[in-house]
């Protein structure tokens, strides 16, 4: 990795806890309709309405919003109690108003490795949610430049690089998603170190073994260092 020029940090689950915020506001959800439904079939339900809706509403809390109040609607038979919707509008509300817990060895790293290379937020959502959480963080004295995609797909990442007027062997994607923030990555060429996350969503779970020089998984942000 001596050739990197360019370091872009996921932002979700990898710099701040995201996920487990999800999974707090689907319980919520699930246990609101519960004369309709059992829990895990709700769950499902929802995960499949979330699906259909991605080519539309994209990914962030306000999708999730969107797909709880179709998922309501839809396996209520549109028999909803009233004020169920209202409820579902506050849950969401909630949700976007969480903390910002930072994840370990953040700012250590990240004043580690300022000015040594141009540091890069990647992250993939809500426009405004993430800039809000990026704010919130007070972590964009660090960034050289934010990137928030609508997905993270080859093309996304490339024009990132040719942004950054690197190429991609010179850049180097860090993340708790093999998915999102490793496969395109290296299909371009980049590099990639994977940090897993305890929870993970369903839609970024893959199989996939990897073993490519320009591949790397350590357990912690911080070990990112003894290879940098």
């Amino acid at each position: 990795m001596h050739n990197i020029k360019a370091i872009a940090f996921d932002a979700d689950d990898t710099l701040w806890v995201n996920e487990p915020y999800f999974q707090e506001t689907e319980r919520k959800f699930c246990a609101l309709l519960e004369d309709y439904l059992p829990h895990h079939t709700i769950s499902q339900e929802l995960y499949k309405t979330e699906v259909q809706n991605m080519a539309l509403y994209g990914y962030g809390v306000k999708a999730f919003m969107l797909s709880m109040v179709e998922t309501a609607v839809r396996i209520s038979g549109g028999t909803l109690r009233p004020g169920i919707i209202d409820k579902i509008i506050q849950y969401g509300k909630e949700h976007l108003d969480k903390p910002i817990e930072m994840l370990d060895d953040v700012e250590d790293v990240l004043n580690s490795l300022n000015g040594k290379y141009r540091l890069v937020v990647a992250t993939k959502g809500d426009l405004l949610d993430q800039e809000r959480k990026l704010k919130k963080s007070m972590l964009e004295r660090f960034s050289h430049h934010t990137e928030i995609m609508s997905d993270k797909q080859e093309a996304d990442y490339l024009k990132l690089i040719r942004h950054l007027d690197i190429s991609p062997d010179q850049f180097l994607m860090i993340g708790n998603s093999i998915k999102s923030d490793v496969l395109p990555v290296l299909a371009i060429g980049g590099h990639a170190i994977h940090i897993p996350y305890h929870i993970n969503w369903v839609h970024d779970q893959v199989d996939h073994t990897i073993n490519l020089p320009n591949f790397l998984q350590v357990e912690r942000l911080g070990e990112i260092l003894k290879y940098l």
